[in-house]
């Protein structure tokens, strides 16, 4: 991926320093009645022969709408927020008596029937965007509820400055009005043309799952899918008396955030079986996101049927490292299969594409009958692009499985012992930790211990790897530390690694007590893999969040001199019906 791709991929993340709390409605609203009293004391001390002004026509319209429009959004279907609504009214508040008292502090007094006429029609424009926003991207839904702001305020308005100022301000909330159709109109385009969706309605349904943890976000997600057939590799552990141990790699992507699409998959995948499963992150970008939780019955299905019949064996092979420029692969041969963890650490590493694993795995078929191939993603610094084949860094990685593979091949001779433990962590998806916690795979064979450690979240900070590391020595002879790669941990932003919140030594103890109680739980064990088809899919799709991206960040290029111009055609507008009216 070029640099204009991370820089989609890092703009994209960025979105989220937009999203805000609203205050508390009681705050707001002293912010209304404050600016009032202001205008009204300022028009007392100019002299204005309109009394009151500032109450009449800025307070008390907008506290009137505050209670008006929860009302008219909830007769719809919809809601909004005490706190959203006075939000609103006092952001109309403070654009109204800007656009207001701009022409008499510039010494026109004359023209302020005018000025306020063009900032109720542009407080009705406002309303209207928010509210398709927030609430119902039909326009013709939120009309009524987008109104009472500015109508109450050129009721109140046509006391001083006459009742013919009623069909003044009845044009300026037309002119404005279609100055929000022309602008939604050029805004939807782009992604409708490209994907068939609506940019209010997925901000509509962003919003929704940001509240109210609603998942209509996956309708867009399969309206822009596609279906992708996918090998996912488990390893079985049995063991006489114990519990049994899966290890499994699916190549699908945990995404893209929250409990939407598979970002809640490593979890569902868990609770579905009875062994203790330990889901690592397999070869996919954000491409290969699951459009919704559902998809993942068809992920849990695979491995099941794929488990079915097998046949377990007895023999395995210690593990050893191979290298090739900055890549590190930790390989470990069970019967005829090869299980693989790669790592860059510490140089920072994100998403690897499918095609890097499923030519590992084409390769591995020359020595074994299976391959577990796993992107340990346990090194991040900042959000960056994944890695494709053919890139250098991509060629590193077939050079150093390459070196595995050869020399695991005939290696799995030895019995071997088996042990998994898991610790639940008191911190919060938010803190990067996700609902799993930590788990520790152990292996014993001929005389050597392997833990594979697994965090379940998103990536991890620099720190934390060596730390776990430099935690276990004495109770194992080699470990690799991965994550899950969950992205439950995110709602907007991809960075929030393991890690972040929460620090690596405070993180490292917590390790230790899952390796532990895994070599506590040493026994003999046979192993069996199998490597399942995961058919029919629905991912998002080859170079869609390349595409998204590209197109979201288009948008937010040309809505800024878009909405100038539609301004300005409104304001011009507005003078002409002033001058025609007036």
């Amino acid at each position: 991926m070029n640099d204009t791709d991370t820089g989609s991929d890092v703009r994209m993340a960025g979105l989220s320093r937009y999203i805000f709390t609203a205050p508390a409605w009681p705050r707001s609203l002293a912010i209304i009645i404050l600016l009032g009293l202001l205008i009204d004391a300022a028009s007392f001390r100019a002299g204005w022969v309109y009394p009151f002004f500032g109450t009449l026509t800025f307070t008390l319209p907008a506290l009137l709408a505050t209670l008006i429009t929860r009302s008219l959004i909830r007769s719809r279907g919809k809601m909004i927020t005490w706190n959203r609504s006075a939000l609103l009214a006092a952001a109309g508040t403070v654009f109204a008596i800007i656009i207001t008292v701009l022409p008499v502090v510039v010494g026109y007094a004359d023209l302020l029937p005018l000025s306020f006429a063009i900032a109720m029609g542009f407080v009705f424009g406002i309303r209207l965007l928010v509210m398709a926003a927030i609430a119902d991207y039909r326009l013709s839904r939120v009309f009524l509820p987008a109104l009472p702001q500015s109508a109450l305020g050129i009721i109140f308005a046509s006391i001083p400055f006459g009742p013919g100022y009623l069909l003044l301000g009845a044009v300026l909330h037309i002119v404005f009005g279609f100055g929000c159709l022309l602008f939604v109109w050029f805004v939807e385009r782009p992604l409708n043309k490209a994907f068939h969706i609506s940019a209010f309605n997925f901000i509509n349904t962003f919003i929704e799952h940001m509240t109210d943890g609603s998942k209509s976000m996956e309708d867009f997600f399969r309206e822009i899918g596609e279906e992708v057939s996918v090998p996912q590799t488990t390893l079985a552990f049995r063991r006489e008396g114990k519990k049994d141990i899966l290890f499994t790699v699916p190549n699908v992507h945990p995404g893209p955030m929250g409990e939407i699409g598979g970002g809640m998959l490593t979890m569902a995948i868990h609770d579905a079986f009875e062994e203790e499963v330990l889901t690592a992150h397999g070869c996919s970008t954000h491409d290969f996101n699951l459009v919704s939780a559902s998809e993942a019955e068809k992920i849990i299905s695979a491995m099941r049927e794929s488990l079915d019949g097998v046949s377990y064996l007895s023999c395995a092979g210690p593990s050893f490292r191979t290298h090739s420029g900055s890549v590190d692969v930790l390989c470990q041969p069970f019967g005829d299969a090869l299980l693989m963890v790669s790592t860059r650490w510490p140089q920072k590493t994100e998403d690897l594409d499918f095609a890097i694993g499923m030519t590992v795995m084409a390769e591995a078929h020359s020595h074994f009958a299976h391959c577990a191939f796993v992107d340990a993603h346990n090194c991040m610094s900042e959000v960056v692009s994944p890695l494709h084949l053919g890139s250098a860094i991509g060629n590193e990685y077939l050079a150093a499985a390459g070196k595995g593979i050869t020399e695991a091949a005939g290696g799995a001779v030895h019995p071997f012992r088996a042990g998994v433990g898991r610790v639940t962590l008191p911190f919060k998806r938010e803190e990067g930790i996700g609902d799993i916690g930590v788990q520790a795979l152990v292996v014993e064979c001929a005389g050597q211990t392997t833990a594979y450690v697994l965090f379940d979240g998103n990536n991890m900070v620099k720190g934390l790897r060596p730390a776990v590391l430099e935690a276990v020595k004495g109770l194992v002879d080699e470990c690799e530390v991965m994550t899950s790669d969950s992205h439950s941990v995110n709602t907007i932003s991809g960075k929030n690694p393991v890690g972040l919140h929460v620090p690596p030594e405070t993180l490292a103890p917590y390790a230790v007590a899952a390796v532990q109680a895994a070599v506590d739980d040493l026994a003999p064990a046979t192993a069996a893999v199998a490597t399942g088809w995961c058919q029919d899919v629905l991912v998002f799709g080859s170079n869609r969040i390349s595409e998204l991206a590209s197109t979201v960040n288009a948008m937010l290029i040309f809505i800024p001199p878009l909405s100038l111009a539609v301004l300005m055609m409104a304001f011009l507008l507005s003078v002409v019906a002033y001058l025609v009216l007036g």
